[in-house]
């Protein structure tokens, strides 16, 4: 059974632990006590959804969770809970749910300091993390309508994930990178994660200035 998101779970759990509360991250406004309580709430705290995903009343709700959960909990109990894992009925679900976000969210606190160089990863996790976001990519970038945009590992051949939405071609593009940065990049962490663009002058402009999202 695969388990990368509980093992990408733990070591983000291990570099908390280092960093402490108050270290940096890529999250605006957050420290890592803020990014710890976001994924404690995001798998045992189902009113907060909607907050994640819709602005407004929910958002509101949601960063107000995190806000008194951040601020209350001792720091070690704290990454102990995240530490844990989910609740029991969500751990067959564990790697499509968690693993893109555990993997973004450790890379946030990794490369919020100078330095940083990307994590060499399993080819086992590489293959996950693509297969998971070939299904999310094309709902993150459903706002872009007249590029015809494609991903790809290195070497690989292009997959389609975003279409134009008239019925005439639309300006190729191809997002080039390692699974992990493909999903760094995809989750609006566009200046840390390394990728490249290709294709049209234009559609590689639309790309780069597109707000992703879900």
């Amino acid at each position: 059974m695969a388990k990368h998101a509980h093992d990408e779970r733990q070591v983000l759990c291990d570099l908390l632990t280092e960093v402490g509360p108050d270290a940096p991250t890529l999250c605006a406004g957050w420290a890592t006590r803020h990014l710890a309580a976001h994924l404690v709430l995001r798998e045992r705290r189902p009113d907060i959804g909607p907050g994640l995903v819709f602005g407004g009343v929910f958002a509101r709700h949601t960063a107000s969770a995190t806000e008194r959960l951040a601020g209350r909990l001792d720091w070690d109990r704290l990454v102990g809970r995240l530490r844990a894992g989910p609740p029991a009925v969500l751990r067959p679900v564990d790697d499509p749910m968690n693993l893109i976000e555990f993997f973004v969210h450790h890379e946030d606190v990794r490369r919020a300091v100078d330095g940083w160089e990307p994590r060499i990863l399993s080819d086992e996790c590489g293959d996950a993390l693509w297969r998971f976001q070939r299904g999310r990519i094309p709902m993150q970038v459903r706002r872009i309508r007249d590029v015809d945009l494609s991903i790809a590992r290195p070497g690989r051949d292009p997959v389609a994930v975003g279409r134009q939405r008239s019925a005439e071609p639309g300006r190729p593009v191809v997002v080039t990178g390692d699974p992990g940065e493909l999903a760094l990049y995809f989750f609006e962490r566009r200046n840390h994660a390394v990728v490249e663009l290709t294709g049209d002058a234009d559609g590689v402009a639309e790309v780069r200035s597109a707000t992703f999202g879900l």
